[in-house]
């Protein structure tokens, strides 16, 4: 399937990551940005080196496309839609790369014609300015199971991104949702890489945190247990360089607002649904609300 066009919305870690595998794939890549940049630089495990990408910052320079990634931050979505209603011809995907458990709903208002394919993205990524990204592992990538979703893991799949097809979405989405509640909130709230994780009191916290979101997530009808919490604390712990940071750390310093009310607002809404006890995540939700959104000193 090489050859394909492929808008990239969001130059962030994420962009960054599916901008470097797309044209590793042999793809021509447009990178849709508000800050404009003169190349894509991608610092890897195996060297830096620049990605050969076409950059856009006006939606009316554009045209037609094979496939639009959407890789911003759910609460930045919304600044996405002047270049969804410009990209969207009714036949090229939008694959949605975000965080959370609501997908569809973060483009629901945007009228889209195309199909939607929501997508999970694990990778070790951070912007450290305009256009230049450094990733610190591989990706893999879960999307939907169908046709669609076929059709984009042969799309990106290589050596520095792996993706693949799950026919239980919820419970993956849910998953990852266990992978974010804890260590984002805390790095983001100490201001201290995955370092802190390591804290006995903090392991503690982490516990608990995670306890509460696989009660949430069964009543939601994912198919999650309470090893699944452990091993994802015990990953974290072991296998995750202490010097990694989380997504709303990096937003955090960087003056800019957190996924907090995507991440954790989402499971505390659903507690109340179905009216599950979820005091420490609540209690991390109003503390990231409280939180001003200025510019910090790198950690």
């Amino acid at each position: 399937m090489a050859g394909q066009r492929i808008a990239v919305i969001g130059s962030g870690g994420v962009g960054g990551v599916l901008a470097e595998a797309a044209h590793a794939a042999g793809h021509q890549v447009t990178v849709c940005v508000r800050t404009p940049f003169d190349r894509l630089t991608l610092e890897t495990p195996n060297g830096t080196g620049e990605i050969p990408v076409s950059v856009a910052t006006h939606p009316e320079a554009l045209g037609e496309f094979d496939w639009i990634l959407l890789t911003t931050k759910v609460q930045d979505a919304a600044s996405a839609t002047g270049w969804l209603r410009k990209l969207d011809d009714g036949r090229a995907p939008v694959v949605v790369v975000q965080n959370g458990i609501e997908h569809r709903e973060s483009v629901a208002g945007m009228g889209l014609r195309a199909p939607v394919l929501p997508a999970l993205i694990y990778v070790a990524a951070e912007r450290v300015r305009p256009g230049h990204v450094v990733r610190r592992s591989v990706g893999t990538m879960q999307v939907e199971a169908g046709e669609l979703g076929e059709r984009f893991v042969e799309l990106v799949s290589g050596e520095a991104l792996r993706a693949r097809t799950t026919d239980d979405f919820r419970t993956a989405a849910w998953r990852k949702m266990l992978t974010n509640l804890a260590p984002n909130p805390i790095t983001a709230l100490t201001l201290r890489r995955l370092d802190v994780l390591r804290e006995p009191h903090i392991v503690e916290l982490s516990k608990g945190l995670l306890a509460e979101a696989v009660e949430v997530a069964r009543a939601e009808g994912a198919r999650l247990t309470h090893n699944d919490a452990k091993q994802v604390l015990a990953d974290y712990i072991e296998k995750f360089p202490p010097a990694n940071g989380t997504s709303m750390l990096y937003d955090r310093l960087a003056g800019l607002p957190t996924e907090h009310d995507h991440i954790t607002g989402p499971l505390v809404r659903a507690a109340e649904k179905h009216h599950i006890p979820v005091p420490r995540n609540k209690a991390l939700l109003a503390l990231m609300r409280a939180l001003r959104p200025t510019p910090l000193p790198p950690v």
